[in-house]
Parts: C-alpha cells; structure tokens; sequence
C-alpha cells in the first residue's frame, strides 16, 4: 500500500487504469458513474485512503465533476478521507455493544494503542475509530479489522492485547 500526502498529485499507473477501464465495461454506455464504488475501493487499496487529488482524478476519469466523488466517498464509511494504519481496529458503538462493554474496549484501545479515534499510532500500524453497527448484537462487543474486515465477537481486553500482539507480530514477519 503506497502512501499518499494530502495534496500530492496522483496519477494513476497503466495497470490501474487496465482495471478501471474493465471496472467500466461492466455498465452499460453512458452509465460510467456507476463504476465509481468500485473505483474507489482500487484507489483506496492502492494508496491506504482517498485523498482529495485522488478523488479530482477518479472524477476527471469517469467524466463527473468532483463534489460527485465527494458525496460518494464521505457518504460510505468504509473510504477512509485521511490517512489510516495498516490495521484498522472498527469498534461496533451501537447501543447493543456498548451495553456489554464497547466504550470500554474502545477507551481501552486508545490506551494500549496511545492514539485516539482516527489517529495513526506512530509506527503506522494502527488505527481505530467507533463504527455504526456491525449486525453482530449477539455477541458484542464486537470489531472488525480493515482492510482485510476480519471479525472478532465477545472482546475483553484481554483479547485486544492479544488481538493487537497477533497483529503487530504478523506485520513484523510479513514486512
């Protein structure tokens, strides 16, 4: 995952372009904005958030002017509009979880982690923010893990510890 500043250009590379060009041929002629989630979440993969000059340049693609990318990517919360860690921890914060202990998992988090929602811990490896419901009432507190959206029921404390050891162990082995 490349990493992008907040107003650095972005011009997308020929293998991108390859697939958003094949992203467009599934809708019919003239109906090119419908290709836009999907485009999106390439350009998020790409670059780990959307910036705005990533957002200009989808929009200059697809012919559509730019607050159209705009409303799109702030309306869905799975675009991140600023820079994330490599693991994002979602902490379901719907009244079912936070009755058995969302508030605590997520203060928790931002202990262990030193960083508070939306902020990147300093070696980039996380991040965390409360999510809207993650359809797990059963079984909260409940989060789920970004990019990959791996999902984990029933946390402790305990069991972030060692969710974020697990995690801090695979990023040192896998680079």
């Amino acid at each position: 995952m490349l990493s992008v500043k907040h107003n650095e250009p972005v011009e997308f590379t020929e293998e991108m372009l390859g697939k958003f060009a094949e992203i467009v041929s599934r809708y019919p002629e003239g109906r090119q904005k419908s290709a836009l989630l999907p485009i999106l979440h390439e350009v998020q993969a790409k670059y780990g958030w959307l910036s705005v000059p990533a957002m200009d340049s989808v929009a200059a693609y697809l012919n559509l002017e730019s607050i159209e990318v705009y409303e799109v990517a702030t309306f869905y919360t799975m675009f991140f509009l600023q820079p994330q860690g490599k693991y994002v921890l979602e902490v379901c914060r719907t009244g079912p979880c936070c009755l058995v202990g969302a508030e605590r998992i997520m203060k928790h988090i931002e202990h262990r982690l030193g960083v508070k929602e939306g902020e990147v811990t300093p070696d980039g490896l996380f991040s965390w923010r409360g999510v809207e419901c993650l359809a797990a009432c059963g079984y909260g507190p409940v989060l789920q893990i970004g990019p990959e959206y791996t999902f984990y029921e029933n946390l402790t404390e305990e069991s972030v510890d060692k969710l974020i050891e697990e995690l801090t162990e695979k990023a040192k082995v896998n680079g």
